[in-house]
């Protein structure tokens, strides 16, 4: 449930948050209804996918050294800090060797990474994150910190709602690392063009959100990925 707005962090507390409060706070039913999918739903695919989780990982240890799990510091719900799980696509330390964003044929993907990447498997473990709470099935993808940082009034009207696994912007931007590759800066690139274009996505989404829509985007998600 939302909390109440002067419970809200501070800077969240602008007249740009506001409308996108009062839209979702009229929403309680869809809000309850999200979290309790959410829940289930999570916990019986975390059971039934058991074996392929338990496949994916050895297939990871056998095509590169390193840890099966990537672990990073995202941002979610009230700007609330948690570590994301997802299986690990490029090579061991691979954020000291580039930038957060990943651009197409990025050197630093692995083999079996790019089977991951192409059909979105190494998503799977965030089913641990949505077990948790810090996340659910549709929602905002989670940034680093240091993106969150530069977002603008309104773009921490995002913050309402727990960080997602897939969105509208995540569909629409499904092919974001092409999009990076020929960027000088990638960061850069990032923050002032990408990250603003699926914000306002992002956003309208708020304001139209309800338990049906996010069923509609997952399905939407599934349909993406295989075309």
């Amino acid at each position: 449930m939302l909390l109440d707005w002067e419970r809200l962090p501070q800077s969240m507390q602008n007249d740009a948050v506001q409308p996108y409060y009062d839209a979702l706070s009229k929403k309680k039913v869809s809000l309850f209804c999200k979290r309790v999918f959410d829940f289930i739903v999570a916990l019986v695919l975390l059971i039934v996918l058991l074996p392929i989780f338990l496949l994916l990982a050895l297939l990871i240890k056998l095509d590169s050294p390193g840890a099966v799990m990537f672990r990073q510091v995202r941002v979610t719900r009230y700007g609330k800090e948690f570590r994301i799980y997802k299986f690990r696509t490029m090579v061991q330390n691979a954020e000291k060797l580039g930038t957060q964003v990943t651009s197409k044929n990025d050197a630093r993907v692995t083999r079996i990474g790019g089977f991951l990447r192409k059909f979105r498997l190494d998503e799977l473990p965030q089913l641990i994150n949505i077990l948790l709470g810090d996340m659910s099935f549709v929602g905002t993808r989670p940034e680093v910190p240091r993106y969150v940082k530069q977002y603008t009034d309104e773009m921490l009207a995002t913050l309402l709602l727990p960080a997602g696994v897939t969105s509208e912007a995540s569909i629409r931007y499904k092919d974001e690392d092409k999009l990076l590759t020929d960027a000088e800066d990638a960061d850069k690139t990032y923050v002032e063009q990408i990250l603003p274009q699926k914000m306002q996505y992002n956003l309208h989404s708020l304001l139209e959100f309800g338990f049906a829509n996010d069923l509609k985007t997952m399905i939407n998600t599934v349909t993406a990925i295989f075309s």
